[in-house]
């Protein structure tokens, strides 16, 4: 090769290598901006970093699954962590509980880790025992509500007090998780076993057999979904034993308030705070209570919440009153319907599931939207056409054919507007058109389905992936 041949050669490769970097530099926050680091997590991207092929995938990745960790952790003491859900600076029950969920696989390999977990953990408590009811709070215990529109029984500290099912169970399925893994019964003081008495007493008042009971909520706004009919009590129900969710994990207020994924999401959720009751505490009575209102919800799901689909036969629906009317659609928050297996509600063989997986990802889904360059399940909160990454994440957490996975994976790679990161949503002609750039439980959900897939064998699927 001429010498001048050669230099140029050198010189392209050297001038592409330097583009390649530059297109891939990290989005992270300068580690001295970043608000926790912990050294297991920090070793873990490393490990995977290296195991992926594909340099595009690897960057998603890197700055995904620490997202978390580096920007809305803040820890209040030694066993009190406080955590934004990214953009908004206040703590949601659920987002939080998701949030440090993809972190729990580590803390036996950090101490610092497992204390910031347990903070959040424990913090998780408090909240619960200020007002059973709300759904998100500030880090300041006595600082009053922003929504001064609201028409319900705000109290300090409370951010927004709309009442979801999941805001119980989040907290449980975390609490629960973390006592598995390192075998730390620290958490599960007189603070869980009060905690753990409210949402006894709050499940129970949402069955409604005792009357409507003592919450109700509204909002002065032009989105009908931020606010209850009927005075602030929502639709009515038939109180056959489900448990009343007035809003969704969207915090989208139901249509008929009995909403199926968050009902079968109680029922484990009170199933493993009984076994914590029983053998750390001794509880044995409130332990009977939690199994006993399992069966219960248990039972009237099989009763009330299927619907015969003349296209996709028996399926889950989504919301449902007791009174045989049925809500047939998914939103992308989780808990979702096609969301149960990942939360372990269903099995993911069972065929009313597979069923009403088919039909949640289909036109027969109102919120189900296909586009020119994507496709996925959304929901009133954003609107038309605005699929939520999230729904893409949880068809892969719940598939068993490889190709669907890979589509996944590469459709999220596609839909990230170059950010390297998540979005609540995105619309499926122009995934630049998104909402929210900075949602932290997306973008850990993101990096716990690349570690997921990778303990479950699929490298290869992973690495066989060519987008750039």
């Amino acid at each position: 090769m001429k010498k001048p041949v050669y230099l140029a050669l050198i010189l392209l490769l050297a001038t592409a290598a330097v583009g390649q970097a530059k297109k891939y530099k990290s989005q992270r926050p300068s580690p001295s901006e970043r608000l926790f680091v912990s050294t297991a997590v920090e070793a873990k991207i490393k490990e995977v970093s290296k195991l992926l092929e594909n340099d595009r995938l690897a960057w998603i990745f890197a700055n995904c699954f620490p997202n978390t960790l580096d920007t809305t952790v803040h820890p209040v003491g030694d066993d009190d962590t406080f955590v934004y859900t990214g953009d908004i600076h206040a703590m949601w029950l659920r987002d939080s509980g998701a949030q440090v969920w993809p972190y729990l696989s580590l803390i036996n390999e950090d101490p610092q880790l497992k204390q910031l977990i347990a903070g959040v953990i424990l913090r998780q408590f408090k909240c619960i025992c200020i007002d059973p009811y709300a759904n998100a709070f500030y880090k300041e215990e006595d600082k009053r509500g922003e929504w001064s529109s609201d028409i319900t029984d705000m109290l300090p500290g409370v951010h927004e007090r709309k009442w979801e099912i999941d805001s119980h169970c989040y907290p449980i399925r975390l609490a629960y998780e973390y006592w598995k893994i390192s075998g730390d019964s620290s958490i599960f003081s007189d603070l869980w076993v009060k905690t753990m008495e409210n949402v006894l007493k709050t499940f129970r008042e949402q069955q409604r057999k005792e009357g409507i009971g003592p919450y109700s909520f509204m909002r002065r706004t032009t989105r009908s979904f931020d606010s209850l009919s009927n005075g602030g009590k929502g639709t009515p129900v038939n109180p056959v034993g489900l448990i009343v969710s007035a809003f969704r994990p969207s915090d989208d207020a139901t249509t008929f308030q009995f909403l199926v994924p968050s009902n079968f999401f109680a029922v484990t959720s009170l199933r493993k705070a009984a076994e914590i009751l029983t053998v750390v505490n001794g509880r044995e009575d409130l332990a009977q209570q939690c199994r006993e209102l399992a069966g219960e919800v248990e039972s009237a799901l099989k009763k009330y919440a299927t619907y015969n689909h003349p296209e996709f036969g028996t399926i889950y629906a989504f919301e449902v009153d007791g009174f045989g009317n049925h809500l047939l659609m998914d939103d992308a928050n989780v808990p979702s319907l096609l969301a149960m297996p990942y939360l372990g509600d269903v099995p993911v063989d069972d065929p009313i599931y597979q069923n009403t997986r088919r039909f949640v990802w289909s036109e027969s889904n109102p919120y189900f939207f296909k586009g020119k360059v994507a496709e996925g399940i959304g929901g009133p909160h954003v609107g038309y056409d605005m699929a939520w990454p999230m729904s893409i994440m949880m068809k892969a957490f719940t598939s068993q054919d490889d190709d669907e996975i890979k589509w996944c994976i590469e459709t999220l790679m596609k839909t990230d507007a170059g950010t390297g990161f998540m979005h609540e949503s995105f619309h499926v002609d122009d995934p630049a058109n998104y909402t929210r750039s900075w949602f932290a439980w997306q973008n850990g959900l993101f990096g716990e389905l690349i570690l997921k897939l990778i303990g479950d064998g699929k490298l290869d699927l992973l690495n066989s992936i060519k987008i750039n």
